[in-house]
């Protein structure tokens, strides 16, 4: 079972919004305006990321490529040579 830092009660209001307290968005870094990701999960939970989570998680996936390396550069390179082989 996920552990929780902290948890808040809210609502849903007018026009589907939902209120996140004050103590949410100083926690989080969150000003009118950001622009949040809300993902439902197949348990029926919602999960709710700022744009800067989202990309610092994307960065994440890539930190396993050494500087200077162009993955675009080894697909082309895999593929030609995959067509060769099959041309050959």
């Amino acid at each position: 079972m996920p552990t929780f830092q902290a948890q808040y009660l809210t609502h849903l209001g007018a026009k589907g919004r939902v209120v996140l307290p004050a103590e949410v968005r100083k926690a989080l870094g969150l000003k009118e305006g950001d622009r949040l990701l809300l993902r439902v999960r197949e348990d029926g939970t919602l999960e709710l990321l700022s744009a800067r989570e989202v990309a610092r998680r994307a960065l994440g996936l890539f930190a396993h490529v050494a500087p200077g390396r162009s993955l675009v550069e080894e697909l082309l390179a895999e593929r030609r040579e995959e067509a060769r082989r099959e041309e050959g």
